[in-house]
């Protein structure tokens, strides 16, 4: 392993790529894996639960007494000195795609600090791409640094997005969504897997991201390569107060004001504002509508009081 990356980054990275590893092989032979319906259209295979279990010991085994948040094992606390940081782990991101063969998923791993993101890997077994994050040291992508993309045109970008599959997603806000931004990009892609969308969007690949209903350990490592590739990331309404409000919003400066604009209306949070603006302006005032014609840095509004 690299001897640039911080030591606790080190062993994260060894975590995923045991758990990468251990769904490699399970992906040549599916129809003898396990699966189990948690809700409707929510899975979790046993390759969820030994992945989770990889992770675990391989992160413990180093450091014993932090604490574990994990999507299949649940939440436990730090011991000693190790109550400060927290481990929010999702072992396999994009498990319907995984049932299916459909080669798009990941492996999330992020570590909070006293409430703060610090480190952050995302691994994709498929194709062994290897995505890190060190709190102010950059993004990088197999070792070489990562920015998010330079367009500033809402009509030139390519956005990510996930459609709401549970029961109980607001699926007519989501469409009402979907149908005020897909005429206005160039393209809108549905991958199946959000912490593989938010790497993209650090990396470039694509412009923007949004969706509802995510989790902490969906967006947690994702959400330190975004702000560490000089993107924004936050809820709908500009805030950077995402991480367990299910709804995430991320892109370049220039067009994280753009989309805020569009879709802020559509947040939890909009009914919420008592201060006599209206959704549209307060969105207008939001950390990262960056309308002084900066090109997107790690510098826009609203990266400094992130809460990573």
């Amino acid at each position: 392993m690299t001897a640039h990356l911080h030591p606790m980054l080190n062993v994260a990275v060894k975590a995923a790529r045991a758990a990468g590893a251990l769904i490699n092989r399970a992906s040549l032979d599916l129809d003898t894996v396990r699966v189990a319906a948690k809700q409707l259209n929510d899975f979790v295979t046993e390759v969820d639960h030994a992945a989770e279990t990889t992770i675990i010991d391989t992160l413990l085994a180093a450091y014993p007494e932090h604490g574990i948040w994990a999507e299949e094992s649940g939440r436990r606390e730090g011991k000693g000195k190790g109550r400060a940081y927290t481990w929010i782990i999702d072992p396999l991101d994009g498990t319907t795609n995984f049932i299916h063969g459909f080669p798009v998923y990941c492996v999330s791993i992020a570590l909070m600090v006293d409430g703060r993101l610090e480190q952050a890997v995302i691994y994709d077994p498929t194709r062994n791409d290897l995505f890190t994050a060190s709190k102010g040291r950059g993004a990088y992508l197999n070792e070489r640094r990562i920015r998010v993309a330079r367009r500033t045109q809402l009509r030139d970008c390519l956005l990510s997005t996930g459609f709401p599959f549970r029961p109980g997603d607001a699926f007519q806000t989501y469409l009402q969504m979907l149908g005020e931004v897909m005429p206005r990009v160039a393209g809108v892609r549905r991958p199946g897997s959000a912490a593989l969308d938010l790497a993209y969007v650090a990396a470039g690949f694509s412009d923007g991201f949004f969706e509802m209903g995510l989790s902490p350990w969906d967006v947690a490592a994702g959400a330190l390569l975004v702000t560490e590739a000089g993107g924004l990331i936050g809820n709908f309404t500009g805030e950077a107060d995402f991480l367990e409000q299910r709804e995430c919003l991320a892109a370049n400066p220039r067009i994280y004001g753009q989309l805020v604009g569009m879709l802020g209306k559509y947040s939890r949070f909009a009914a919420q504002r008592h201060d006599g603006t209206s959704d549209r302006e307060a969105a207008g005032d939001a950390p990262g509508a960056n309308r002084n014609g900066k090109d997107a840095s790690g510098d826009a509004p609203g990266a400094a009081d992130a809460p990573w």
